[in-house]
């Protein structure tokens, strides 16, 4: 039996819960915590019929996008530890998807690599993606989608490199 704190979890989340000044902030919150949400994407996949969970779904949208990886850096990227990367990784190994290779910068290191089958496989977490948003935008013209389309590039390329300077030297003074 599920506690309120459980059931509460679950929820759809709003920009209300977030007490941002801003509400573009807010929305964005609610969400990733919405959509980032491994219990969210579990229930998606099993009411969708995908016969692999969610952290398999996770590792391979990882390993597709960014190429072969440490384990611990694969750990980092799932937010997660070594031992539940490697229970991950020897499930796909099991289905063929990925294999273990020797890193070529450091012959002591192990990388973890997608196969032939396990982009195909990948690709299909990303088919994924893609009917979960054509649903989300279903009924809004094609402008608007468009538009936010146009504003959202804009946005990520502005917040990507914004990220880096503010990795360099911190925030700066909010204005108030």
């Amino acid at each position: 039996m599920g506690t309120d704190a459980d059931l509460d979890a679950s929820r759809p989340r709003r920009a209300s819960d977030f007490p941002y000044r801003s509400e573009l902030l807010a929305n964005l919150s609610a969400l990733i915590l919405l959509w980032e949400s491994p219990r969210f994407q579990g229930e998606i996949l099993a009411k969708s019929g995908e016969a692999i969970d969610q952290p398999a779904h996770a590792t391979l949208r990882h390993l597709l996008a960014w190429g072969p990886m440490r384990p611990s850096a694969l750990a980092d990227a799932l937010g997660t530890g070594a031992s539940y990367v490697s229970k991950i990784v020897r499930r796909l190994e099991a289905n063929g998807w990925v294999e273990r290779t020797t890193d070529p910068s450091d012959g002591r290191a192990t990388l973890i690599a997608l196969t032939a089958d396990g982009e195909v496989a990948a690709h299909g977490v990303y088919a994924l993606g893609d009917r979960m948003i054509a649903e989300v935008l279903d009924g809004w013209p094609e402008e608007d989608v468009q538009t936010y389309t146009d504003l959202t590039t804009r946005f990520a390329k502005d917040a990507i490199a914004s990220g880096e300077r503010m990795r360099e030297r911190g925030l700066r003074p909010l204005d108030t």
